[in-house]
């Protein structure tokens, strides 16, 4: 049962402006389970319960594509044993919501550097992209091995092969060239990025896609973040006047 807060919050919530793209940096695991005298990875543990909520909570009201900040690049770089409960949660997760995804018609894509991962993770992911194609209502996308700064030089470098192989010219490169280069080519940029646990930095994530996107910054650590949480940061959304450079004037009044 939702407590009468969060009704009032959903309640507020302008169907006809909800974000296409909500984009999360889930942080904030590791000192939630520390302040309770746990291990980093319980904290993680304890995400995956609010990672299922916001899924619904999206998908319920109507946001078209879902983007987690799962494991970045950077994060081979913590403890071993930490880097491998991560690897084995992650397969455990894909794996016991794979039904759940079917069900409620929901796609899983990934981003990142992907082949990075164990071949045990690389296979349930693909297992669970490939049953879940289909599904139209929300697309929920992973960012695994993932770094901005990773996907604009993998970019580069594919749009310089290009142009040694004669299949563009320097001259006609654009936005539109890097776009489509990313990892992220086929879905469109976010509208709204939030983070969690009361860091005000972008962390590398979706550097190129977020130059227009709103952003939101939660005190609240993610295992504590709830479906009001993420209302109220829509609501916080549809609160701000969307300008990309042009003047209040000039913005259409709906």
């Amino acid at each position: 049962m939702k407590s009468p807060n969060t009704t009032s919050a959903l309640n507020s919530i302008q169907p006809q402006r909800i974000p296409e793209h909500v984009a999360i940096i889930m942080d904030g695991n590791g000192r939630w389970a520390k302040s309770k005298g746990h291990l980093r990875l319980f904290g993680h543990r304890h995400g995956v319960k609010t990672v299922r909520e916001i899924i619904e909570a999206a998908s319920e009201i109507g946001v078209k594509y879902l983007t987690l900040y799962a494991f970045s690049t950077e994060n081979w770089n913590r403890p071993q044993s930490e880097v491998n409960g991560l690897m084995e949660l992650l397969v455990e997760t894909i794996k016991d919501e794979t039904h759940t995804l079917i069900d409620k018609n929901i796609r899983l894509k990934t981003i990142g550097n992907i082949a990075q991962l164990p071949d045990k993770c690389n296979k349930q992911l693909h297992e669970t992209v490939e049953a879940t194609k289909n599904g139209n209502r929300m697309t929920l996308i992973l960012a695994l091995s993932y770094s901005g700064r990773w996907d604009i030089i993998e970019a580069v470098k594919k749009i310089a092969s290009d142009v040694k192989d004669g299949k563009t010219l320097p001259e006609n490169i654009n936005e539109s060239t890097l776009n489509s280069a990313l990892n992220t080519g086929e879905f469109p940029n976010p509208d709204l990025l939030i983070r969690t646990s009361g860091e005000q930095r972008i962390s590398n994530f979706l550097l190129w896609e977020i130059a227009y996107s709103e952003i939101h910054f939660s005190h609240v650590l993610w295992p504590d973040f709830t479906r009001e949480d993420f209302y109220k940061a829509i609501l916080d959304y549809q609160s701000r006047e969307r300008r990309f450079g042009k003047t209040s004037d000039q913005i259409p009044v709906h």
